[in-house]
């Protein structure tokens, strides 16, 4: 176990922890050399932090082999942490692998929030108030210790992504700059209710995987969590981990089948029966609307795999945070679903080493937007985001006859005329045959004639009726192959009801939708749904078929995520209902042409 004199335990470190590096690690390019290189780790487990009188947080440091102070980073959330370094495929591995780090001389300080584990408190309501204060504690404590140079930064993807923005309002004299991943700025919106609904089916897996009482209670020695690594991290993982994402589906499954603890469960209630408006959500509102208050340097990294979670809080921050617009960078990769997240590292490092290192190796000259071009499979720069200079493209669904048939995507508004389409509740009962009379979705279809980028913003316009009070509405496009294959590239939903815009939250990437006041459709009248949907650049070829579906149901428009994207099932429509849609000047997809 760890010495009492906080030096690395011997039988801590008996086998050295084995390192891992999977996925995507650089946006486009190669930097130059490393500040740091070959330092090794060791680990110096179980260290308490006192952050409150008697209450003290759970770490595990990690720490280069080669005496010396090191920048740290710290990664912080209510995860245990007794996994995060071996390389299990569990969902809330998402601190990177710390030998990745120490080995380029860096303190890897991986903390779990009151109430988890061995940290002390009581569990509360996740990413409250003292949450943030204890990490601005954290961050002081860590630039501190013997082992750290006085310069702290943030790194982490999910939950330890969305924290960063957070703290970094609180503007912590030690912390240098963050590097987070897959984040959401308002956790209203943007986690607990997608397109004015609830998402049981992410909640109730995310708290089975990860809230259970064996999870609070875990405890698991440092040299098996090595021994584990070396399975985990071996060369052997590109055969293993592909067959793994296949059952991917079935796993997830299999983890919500899991009992949370009370506290847990109780949350899951108030989240689905009561939080239906910001005064009423137990979750804290979120850095978003004063992300002004931060200053320092980061990099924001939005996966377009995700479709109905982590979704549009990248392009906020990157929009609307106070720090100078030359040390902001926004990074749109690939869709992308991993188990541990162990992409982005070696483009962390890169920026940590320019940032607090100094290095030359070309990170002050990387474009302060870089994406990935579905299709192209490459990445391009640009100065800002949205594309400056970018055409607006405007785009029509058309009828082309009964409901189940595929429609036209044209360049100009129609002459008028209707759809429609079933909207039937999730596993509610209907006759055998029910599909081959009511089609529950409608599909369009833009043949395309000369390559074109499609990048940026993604907005759909809907002039919409229903024979119902609400229901609820899902749009998603994609590419289809010359050959007949698809691939999904963007998702959107809103609830009718819901369809007031909220102009103040909007960014120009999201239209945010104001969901506390319902406004009840007249059965039969149209109304105008103008919502948002997912970027994902696109290079679109000759051959192709540009795709728009729009259906009431998530699992109609399911993409696996052995497919890369990450996509939850959602307990709509909440009836039984006819929906209609009306061609038009107001019906439309709007897109962008990069130049």
């Amino acid at each position: 176990m760890t010495a009492k004199n906080g030096k690395p335990g011997f039988w801590d470190n008996l086998i050295p922890l084995k390192g891992g590096l999977f996925g995507e690690q650089l946006a486009g390019w190669t930097p130059g050399l490393a500040a740091r290189s070959g330092l090794g780790c060791r680990i110096i487990a179980n260290e308490m932090i006192e952050v409150a009188p008697s209450v003290f947080l759970a770490a595990d440091v990690y720490v280069p082999k080669a005496q010396g102070r090191y920048p740290a980073v710290v990664a912080f959330a209510a995860y245990s942490k007794e996994v995060q370094a071996a390389g299990a495929p569990t969902g809330s591995n998402e601190t990177g692998s710390p030998p990745v780090f120490t080995d380029r001389g860096y303190v890897h300080v991986i903390v779990t929030r009151r109430g988890m584990g061995r940290s002390g408190g009581d569990d509360a309501v996740y990413l409250n108030d003292t949450d943030v204060e204890d990490h601005v504690k954290v961050i002081q404590w860590a630039a501190a210790q013997p082992w750290c140079d006085g310069q702290v930064v943030l790194f982490g993807t999910s939950y330890y992504g969305l924290t960063q923005p957070q703290v970094a309002r609180l503007r912590p004299p030690a912390l240098k700059g963050f590097f987070t991943n897959e984040m959401c700025t308002d956790y209203f919106r943007h986690i607990a209710m997608f397109g004015g609904a609830p998402q049981p089916d992410f909640f109730a897996l995310w708290m089975g995987a990860n809230f259970t009482p064996l999870q609070f209670r875990l405890h698991l020695a440092p040299l098996l969590r090595a021994v584990v690594s070396h399975i985990t991290n071996s060369p052997l993982k590109h055969l293993w981990w592909p067959q793994l994402k296949k059952r991917m589906t079935r796993i997830m499954k299999a983890f919500q089948r899991q009992v949370p603890t009370p506290q847990t469960r109780q949350l899951f209630a108030s989240l689905m029966l009561d939080g239906k408006t910001r005064a009423t959500s137990i979750l804290p509102a979120g850095p978003s609307g004063g992300l002004a208050d931060i200053e320092v340097p980061f990099v924001v990294v939005q996966n377009a795999g995700y479709l109905n979670l982590h979704q549009f809080g990248a392009y906020d921050l990157f929009e609307n945070a106070g720090t100078p617009k030359d040390q902001r960078w926004l990074i749109i990769g690939p869709a992308t679903y991993d188990l541990p997240v162990y992409a982005w590292q070696l483009e962390a490092l890169a920026f940590f080493d320019h940032l607090v290192y100094g290095a030359d190796n070309g990170y002050a000259g990387q474009p302060r937007v870089r994406y990935w071009r579905e299709g192209a499979q490459d990445y391009r720069g640009a100065s800002d985001w949205p594309l400056p200079g970018r055409i607006p493209l405007r785009l029509y669904p058309a009828s082309a006859g009964v409901d189940g048939v595929t429609h036209r995507i044209e360049r100009m508004p129609g002459a008028g005329g209707v759809n429609r389409w079933a909207a039937v509740p999730l596993g509610a009962t209907v006759t055998a045959g029910f599909d081959e009379v009511e089609s529950q979705r409608l599909t369009f279809e833009l043949p395309i004639e000369e390559e074109m980028e499609l990048t940026g913003p993604v907005t759909l316009s809907l002039s919409f009726s229903c024979n119902e009070i609400d229901s609820y509405v899902l749009a998603r496009t994609g590419v289809v192959s010359a050959d007949g294959g698809y691939q999904i590239l963007s998702m959107g939903a809103i609830r009718p009801a819901c369809r007031r815009i909220d102009a103040v939250r909007s960014t120009s990437t999201e239209i945010a939708i104001d969901i506390d006041t319902p406004e009840p459709l007249t059965p039969g009248v149209p109304v105008t749904l103008r919502f948002s949907l997912t970027p994902q650049p696109v290079v679109l070829k000759p051959g192709e078929r540009l795709r728009l579906d729009i259906a009431s149901r998530t699992d109609l428009l399911r993409s696996d995520v052995s497919h890369g994207h990450a996509q939850f099932d959602m307990q709509v429509p909440p009836y039984y209902a006819r929906n209609t849609l009306h061609y038009g000047p107001d019906t439309f997809i709007e897109m962008s042409v990069a130049l």
